[in-house]
């Protein structure tokens, strides 16, 4: 007899959230922000569960819900925001699933191949919808991007780009906000409302979302490093080089807690949120803050991910472990988003009566 899965769903909250579901459990009209991580093809691991909260669990509130995203994470967030929320979710993984790069086997493509295929995939998801993301009923979209500073990061160059973001490094290893020396966040937002929390801990500007920057906005959110090319002088905003959101923002680790009302919740793909980018090797920085204190966290079990293919969450490495093999990482990829319903069905479980199962964050 094969051995049954284990459990896939994990919900950590801070104090307030905790509280709240002790005393009141959760209903949609508690919700007022859903942020959305960067990370790349981990937060396909999240498609079942985006599709469960956007397509049915929140469709029936009333009231505006802010949705947080960069990089990947804005993608799905405006996924989210078109009139079948369901569906869109649906295309975006397969299409991030089946993206191809047509290069001869084993020859790693050009950054400029790599954003030419990102912009045909946002063009093919968002064109001529922009109206629908921009004045959806009861949703809130903002896109947070990494705008480059200085002489080094303030243009892409051959040169000084790497130099740029090695000083950003040594800056960042010593203090997260000595990194505003080189790299500011610019938040695309909803020009009807701003995002209901501050912005202070870190070198930022608010720029309202429109039709002309929704696109260069959404790509420049996705556009890593070396990977991508940077998205120059997007309309209405500083002008620049502007960078995947997850450079400054990698987990949104933000200060919820001076919301003056409702709570967080938020599809995650592990527990910890992670200020930066380039936070990700300082362990010191990964732990729970009281900016978390609202913050309801759903996110796999460990256990879970290791019954996945490889053992782990869909990653960018894939993309090197099956160069040569591209069938393979498609295989492996939508084997995980299937096996991510189990997520979406405990997931559904808890809504229905969420007090069961939460720990401290």
């Amino acid at each position: 007899m094969a051995a049954s899965r284990p459990r896939a769903l994990q919900v950590y909250a801070g104090p307030r959230a905790l509280a709240h579901l002790r005393e009141r459990g959760l209903k949609p009209a508690d919700v007022r922000v859903v942020p959305a991580a960067a990370g790349g093809p981990k937060g396909l691991i999240l498609n079942p569960l985006d599709r469960l909260l956007f397509g049915h669990w929140l469709a029936g509130s009333r009231h505006p819900v802010h949705l947080l995203g960069a990089s990947i994470g804005a993608w799905r967030m405006a996924c989210a925001m078109q009139p079948g929320p369901d569906a869109a979710l649906a295309e975006l993984a397969h299409g991030y699933i089946h993206q191809q790069f047509n290069v001869p086997d084993g020859e790693w493509p050009s950054a400029a191949k790599v954003s030419r295929v990102f912009v045909d995939l946002l063009a093919r998801q968002f064109g001529g919808r922009e109206q629908q993301v921009l004045h959806h009923p009861r949703l809130r979209l903002h896109v947070f991007t990494s705008r480059g500073r200085g002489v080094l990061l303030g243009r892409e160059g051959r040169v000084r780009t790497p130099l740029g973001y090695a000083a950003a490094f040594t800056s960042n290893l010593a203090k997260r906000q000595a990194l505003g020396r080189w790299l500011q966040r610019v938040v695309f937002s909803d020009a009807r409302e701003p995002l209901p929390l501050p912005l202070s801990d870190f070198h930022s500007k608010s720029v309202p979302l429109s039709a002309a920057n929704l696109a260069p906005a959404m790509q420049a959110s996705g556009s890593i490093p070396f990977v991508l090319q940077a998205v120059h002088d997007i309309p209405g905003g500083p002008p620049g080089a502007y960078w995947d959101g997850g450079i400054t923002d990698y987990h949104l680790h933000l200060d919820y807690a001076a919301m003056d009302s409702g709570l967080v919740l938020y599809p995650h793909f592990q527990q910890q949120l992670v200020p930066g980018w380039l936070d990700k090797g300082l362990k010191r920085r990964h732990g729970a803050s009281p900016k978390l204190d609202n913050v309801m966290v759903l996110a796999p079990r460990p256990e879970w991910i290791a019954t996945l293919p490889n053992a782990k969450l869909p990653d960018r490495n894939d993309f090197k472990a099956y160069r040569f093999d591209r069938p393979g990482r498609i295989a492996a990829w939508t084997a995980a988003v299937a096996a991510a319903q189990q997520l979406a069905d405990e997931a559904a479980d808890w809504l229905a009566a969420p007090v069961q199962d939460a720990l401290p964050l």
